[in-house]
């Protein structure tokens, strides 16, 4: 009787966005892999596939997931949550086909996998069906504060990790309560954190960073920037350690 092929799944974390940060345990995964999938918007290209492209091989197979909807509905809304279940649920079963043939499949995720990643939502649904690996990747926020050179916490420092999509009130509350912070997802939430930061009294140590480690990459203290224009993957990093030599308040 001939065994039932099983393949594997990888979640591999590319990074923050320098191509010379993805792991070496990520590039070997990349070397090996029968199939990459990837996660877009329709009609863009991915973030996570270009950080890993030049390591693409002509014989790998690629598998891009693409989003029915990101933000032109509210997440909070029944046709979002429905839109995007489904999705997730047909994503996980177009990465089961290879994995049923005994394919190993690489899903990129930008940063880390399991932290805010979209790989998250393949590996509730299908690890327990195969044989499954997360290789771990370098956060966006580390990425930041490194290119910024802020060091952000220390000693007995709280650090506080915040969606910039939650409500202007717990925004407000989380950031008083806590001594650093870094707040994702930013976009056109950006005039409501400003708001937040300002009512928290930390506006004034905000950072703003815009594609830290890639090219082009922009970073300035919020209070300064001239505008309210942000792409989605900003990241606005609030330093503890307040008693550092050359700190402001």
């Amino acid at each position: 009787m001939n065994a039932i092929l099983k393949g594997r799944l990888v979640g591999v974390g590319t990074g923050p966005g320098d191509p010379e940060l993805l792991t070496l345990k990520a590039a070997r995964a990349l070397a090996e892999a029968d199939v990459v999938a990837y996660f877009a918007k329709r009609g863009n290209n991915s973030n996570a596939r270009a950080i890993v492209e030049a390591r693409f091989r002509p014989d790998m197979i690629e598998l891009p997931l693409l989003y029915p909807v990101t933000t032109e509905i509210d997440k909070d809304h029944d046709d979002y949550r429905a839109q995007i279940s489904d999705f997730y649920e047909q994503s996980a079963e177009q990465v089961a086909e290879h994995l049923g043939a005994g394919r190993m499949v690489a899903v990129l995720s930008e940063g880390d996998p399991l932290f805010y990643g979209s790989y998250m939502h393949l590996h509730v649904r299908l690890a327990h069906r195969f044989p499954t690996e997360v290789i771990p990747g370098i956060t966006a926020m580390s990425g930041c504060w490194s290119t910024t050179g802020l060091p952000i916490v220390q000693g007995d420092d709280v650090l506080t990790v915040l969606p910039g999509t939650m409500s202007e009130f717990e925004l407000t509350r989380r950031l008083a309560d806590t001594d650093a912070a870094v707040i994702m997802k930013v976009g056109r939430n950006l005039p409501k954190i400003r708001r937040a930061l300002e009512a928290a009294g930390k506006l004034t140590k905000a950072v703003y960073v815009e594609r830290g480690t890639m090219p082009g990459s922009v970073s300035m203290r919020l209070a300064e920037k001239p505008d309210d224009k942000a792409p989605y993957f900003a990241i606005v990093l609030v330093a503890g350690w307040s008693a550092r030599p050359g700190a402001k308040a």
